[in-house]
């Protein structure tokens, strides 16, 4: 088994180094990871100005670039093979409910999922690493499970998992969800710079507001693995019947103008 191994928390991050240092013995493991912290980079690509690939002190190749980039550049060249598997992580920190618009950890997923390959993003429910270990374990065994039912080398899917900072036997089993919802961002923090220019940060994350059971949130909170398959498709299907009626009508005043 070929694994693609990135993240969005810079290639030294300890979550990177769990999974390869858990999967190593299992498969092929190629890290390309991000030269520096690439959170909440999303899907963005680097298009405006060069990328490079260089090798760090622990081995891993990394580019100065976002984590799509990353996974980008490693398949449609600098692999020079097509791996059988892309994971991402394991991030410091939830991906649940609207963080998936913004995660660069799923970014990088979703980008393997874009060139036909199966892709999962990990991640731990809160930030500092505790049980790390326990997180890569669980990942492994994850990914061995998959391999086994084989699910690895097959059609693309894409996978979005959280793991509670728990003790690996205090871990409940994984269960399937959907996707949860946040409130909003909190307000924006202004500052003054030394020169007297106005400063803004980007606000922290809003708190859940459907955590409802079936959700992620509600998963992990019981101390559940969440695992939530996602799709590229931003399509609102629901009201695909109302906006037709509506662009029927634009389409009718076009012609009147005619």
């Amino acid at each position: 088994m070929k694994i693609l191994l990135s993240n969005d928390d810079g290639f030294q991050a300890p979550g990177l180094a769990a999974l390869y240092q858990a999967l190593k013995d299992v498969a092929e493991v190629e890290v390309i990871a991000p030269e520096q912290n690439n959170s909440a980079k999303s899907n963005a690509l680097t298009l405006h100005s060069p990328l490079y690939v260089n090798r760090g002190s622990n081995g891993f190749r990394y580019i100065n670039g976002t984590p799509a980039d990353c996974v980008h550049i490693a398949l449609t060249g600098l692999l020079g093979y097509r791996p059988d598997l892309v994971l991402s992580g394991i991030n410091d920190g939830a991906n649940m409910g609207d963080d998936t618009i913004y995660s660069g950890t799923v970014g990088a997923a979703m980008e393997g999922y874009l060139f036909g390959v199966p892709a999962i993003a990990f991640s731990q429910v809160e930030k500092k690493w505790a049980h790390l270990d326990a997180a890569a374990r669980k990942a492994r065994d994850l990914v061995l499970q998959m391999s086994s039912h084989k699910l690895i080398g097959s059609a693309p899917w894409l996978l979005n998992i959280n793991i509670p900072n728990l003790p690996f036997d205090e871990l409940g089993h994984v269960k399937l969800c959907r996707l949860g919802r946040r409130h909003a961002a909190e307000a924006v923090i202004t500052q003054t710079n030394p020169r007297g220019d106005t400063m803004y940060w980007i606000g922290a994350a809003g708190p859940s507001k459907d955590d409802a059971e079936g959700t992620d949130f509600h998963a992990t909170a019981q101390g559940h693995v969440s695992m939530t398959p996602l799709k590229v498709d931003l399509t609102d299907h629901d009201s695909l019947g109302y906006w037709a009626q509506t662009a029927a009508r634009l389409s009718e005043q076009d012609k009147n103008r005619v």
